[in-house]
């Protein structure tokens, strides 16, 4: 039996995404699964497990911006940015204030570029960045846009920092750690990191791995699997007929004719929308001139 769909997990602090998942995967006896954006080791929080079919939604809910609340530790410095790394240079914290931190953190507020740190999953010339800076290759890995909507200071007890951010995919918290740090003047690296949401995931409805095993042993998993077409929460729907949804799912790519809009929710140009049959999701569309591309089809 598939699981098409995905689980909202609270990742507790050890385990690699990886290997949650993979637990995850052999509890529900998924064929195949797969998450929706990566946690450290060291950090905790909403990670999106997607199962079978629901797989084919990672491009769509990786994209989700994410809210987490970190620890920074002033005065130290790592070579991972966070506290699994070595120290490289210690300083010390001074008197800095809650208000000039704030005025800090607010020159991180917006688009910026940030560059990934040498410890991450990037690849750079066929390798991933971590494995070359554990062999002592020196990485220069180019910036990229990143949009960080808001950091809320949540408490200042010296030499810790507690924030709170909403950031775009891709952001690295450790990189805006040590980045936070040297505009200070004190350095820093994260010793704690808490992911509380991903795009409409909240952590108050995500379930630990024992909860999951407990519904599991007593077959309630369908309590917690969000079905494909309720996965993509904010997409544009639209409600096709049975034999609309036989030719898509045979290549068919459908033009405005075949799509009947009455009664059906606005939908701007260029954006994507999900094709349904009553409970089913049967394929994401893409608008492309006068009719649509097929992105994913669902079976």
């Amino acid at each position: 039996m598939q699981r098409d769909g995905i689980i909202i997990v609270d990742k507790e602090p050890g385990p690699s995404s990886f290997k949650v998942v993979e637990r995850i995967k052999n509890l529900v006896k998924a064929k195949k699964a797969g998450h929706a954006g990566t946690l450290d080791p060291f950090a905790s929080g909403v990670l999106v497990v997607l199962l079978d079919q629901g797989t084919k939604l990672s491009p769509f809910l990786m994209s989700h911006d994410k809210v987490y609340r970190a620890g920074l530790r002033l005065g130290i410095e790592t070579d991972t940015h966070d506290l699994t790394g070595r120290v490289t240079k210690r300083r010390d914290t001074g008197m800095v204030t809650r208000e000039r931190i704030k005025e800090e953190a607010g020159q991180f507020i917006g688009t910026i570029k940030q560059a990934p740190p040498p410890y991450s999953a990037v690849h750079h010339k066929g390798k991933r960045a971590y494995e070359l800076a554990r062999s002592g290759v020196a990485v220069d890995l180019q910036e990229r846009e990143v949009r960080i909507e808001y950091i809320n200071i949540l408490a200042v007890d010296l030499p810790m920092l507690w924030i709170e951010l909403c950031c775009s995919s891709g952001t690295y918290i450790r990189r805006l750690a040590a980045d936070l740090g040297k505009n200070l003047g004190t350095g820093a690296h994260l010793t704690f990191l808490r992911r509380l949401r991903s795009g409409p995931f909240d952590v108050d409805h995500a379930s630990t791995i024992t909860q999951i095993g407990r519904l599991v042993s007593s077959n309630s998993i369908e309590e917690i699997l969000i079905p494909l077409k309720r996965a993509l929460r904010e997409m544009t729907e639209i409600e096709i007929s049975n034999a609309l949804a036989r030719k898509i799912r045979s290549g068919h790519r459908p033009n405005r004719e075949d799509l009947c809009w009455h009664n059906q929710p606005s939908h701007g140009s260029g954006g994507s929308l999900k094709a349904v049959l009553g409970e089913e999701l049967v394929a994401i569309l893409e608008e492309a001139g006068n009719g649509y591309n097929i992105v994913r089809v669902f079976m």
